[in-house]
């Protein structure tokens, strides 16, 4: 199984367009919105979320490029971890597609219908299907872990219930390679331990750092549980997820963990702070755009 990151940004990228933060004006890799694209073959491939950078992320990638036939895509379909924004404007700019199947959870297949009507919209495109998720990729099993109950500001009004939020574990059978990924945690929830186990590798939520960073990250009045209402575990901390990729190396683990949706406001940004350096030394990684594992 290949698994190629597209993009490993939080919500705008980074840097972030309307900001001039210190770290957005540090000349740091640029990073596009996260995304990820997963396959057994090399040949077809399916998307992990749809970021709103998602036509840039595909030319960048060349084993996603159109071809050999005028208008063979190997993109075989969509999975969506949530309806934030970040994670499901991309399907209309796929919408050239000409119909790919999409699979979400209850909740999400919802909001995209009736708070925000993506689906209306690329409906009238071609043979789009919405189905939810659970289902196999081919020949790759997919299993579905409800992770959070935020749910986007567009569908607050909403009275569906959740969850809201999912991970994914996907195993590839031909080669025992297990891949979860997680890029939305408001905490580690229950079952999340036993998810990941075996896993050769786990994307995780690293939208923050600290417990605190959003409160002193603008004038704008950041309330100091902003980070809790926004869904996002921090890093470091006592609860932080940094302290539970420990107690797994501790126990004997072999799973690799890296971190992916990074806020412009994460000092792991910056390969030269010490956040990055604390980060580095507790087993974790911070991979760019464009990396690519196989398992």
């Amino acid at each position: 199984m290949r698994v190629l990151l597209l993009g490993t940004a939080a919500g705008g990228g980074f840097p972030q367009w309307n900001c001039a933060c210190a770290l957005c004006k540090s000349g740091a890799t640029p990073r596009t919105q996260d995304c990820v694209a997963v396959s057994a073959d090399g040949v077809g491939w399916y998307l992990i979320n749809a970021s709103p950078d998602i036509r840039a992320q595909i030319l960048a990638n060349p084993a996603l490029h159109a071809g050999p036939g005028p208008r063979e895509i190997p993109i075989r379909g969509v999975l969506l971890t949530d309806a934030e924004l970040d994670h499901s404007l991309g399907l209309l700019m796929l919408r050239e597609a000409g119909g790919l199947p999409v699979w979400a959870p209850p909740a999400v297949l919802h909001a995209l219908r009736d708070c925000f009507p993506v689906r209306d919209v690329i409906d009238g495109y071609g043979g789009w299907e919405w189905l939810p998720a659970g289902s196999s990729l081919g020949s790759l099993r997919v299993s579905v872990l409800p992770v959070s109950d935020k749910r986007p500001k567009y569908a607050r009004s909403s009275t569906v219930e959740g969850p809201w939020v999912v991970a994914y574990r996907i195993e590839d059978p031909a080669t025992g390679g297990v891949f979860v990924y997680a890029p939305c945690l408001k905490t580690w929830p229950d079952g999340f331990d036993e998810f990941v186990a075996d896993a050769g590798l786990v994307l995780l939520d690293g939208t923050f750092y600290s417990p605190g960073e959003m409160s002193g990250a603008t004038a704008s009045g950041v309330s100091d549980d902003a980070q809790h209402v926004m869904g996002h575990i921090p890093i470091a901390g006592e609860h932080g997820s940094l302290r539970r990729i420990a107690a797994h190396r501790e126990a004997g683990s072999t799973t690799h963990w890296a971190y992916t949706h990074l806020n412009n406001t994460n000092p792991v940004l910056d390969p030269g702070a010490p956040e990055h350096s604390a980060v580095r030394l507790a087993g974790a990684e911070l991979p760019l755009d464009g990396t690519e594992y196989k398992l």
